[in-house]
């Protein structure tokens, strides 16, 4: 099948991908909702020159809309992107694994513009989501923090074995879900087998109180070893 994917550039979004993409299905687009709001009720907030870069990467065209991402608001602008491909394609791909509120919203309105709702990583656990980007040698960093447990030094890191065992230790003593479904970190990827060469970034960490942590990217950044 032709498909879309709903695209952040964060560990379960380019999971999704490489999956179907394994299931032999083509992706033509990748579909991005920016939210001003960096708590989106539907989305996380990606940087979108990486996301760009990602896009490059992976060699699929990228379109991105902006939100003001107010709640049920931001639905309409989802809608709006999926309508605009809707001809070209036969189905959407999510990187849901257990938000019922983004699930329904989105498969409502796949069943509403005639598409297929494909959602690869449902119902995985959150150490099952991690084995399989280790297993498939991922290189997943993480862009933001909002919870007690996982220390500001995590940030921009290429997750390891060794620092997803200690994020794992660290889930079970703070309570926080490894997988980030709610809302306790956002991730982005810099490099997959999909991707023609992995991606280099270069960042500042900004804080806002105690336990909300970001990185700040800074304007260059590459790929491989040779400089942009």
């Amino acid at each position: 099948m032709k498909l879309a994917v709903l695209f952040s550039g964060g560990k379960d979004s380019c999971l999704a991908l490489h999956k179907v993409k394994q299931e032999g299905h083509e992706i033509t687009y990748l579909l991005t909702v920016i939210p001003s709001n960096f708590d989106s009720f539907m989305f996380h907030k990606p940087y979108l020159a990486l996301l760009k870069k990602q896009a490059e990467m992976l060699d699929v065209e990228l379109i991105a809309v902006k939100s003001k991402g107010e709640k049920e608001k931001e639905l309409e602008d989802l809608k709006k992107l999926i309508k605009k491909v809707s001809e070209d394609i036969e189905g959407i791909v999510v990187g849901g694994i257990a938000s019922s509120y983004q699930g329904k919203r989105i498969k409502s309105i796949c069943r509403e513009l005639g598409l297929e709702f494909i959602a690869p990583l449902w119902g995985y656990r959150g150490e099952d989501i991690w084995r399989e980007l280790l297993d498939e040698e991922f290189k997943v960093i993480l862009t933001k923090i909002s919870c007690e447990g996982i220390p500001k030094e995590f940030l921009g890191k290429i997750i390891d074995k060794k620092m997803f065992e200690e994020l794992k230790k660290l889930g079970q003593k703070y309570e926080f879900r490894i997988d980030f479904e709610g809302g306790e970190a956002e991730s982005a990827v810099l490099g997959m087998p999909e991707f023609k060469k992995d991606i280099k970034v270069e960042f500042d960490i900004k804080s806002e109180g105690k336990y909300r942590h970001f990185i700040e990217l800074k304007k260059e950044f590459g790929t491989g070893l040779k400089p942009e």
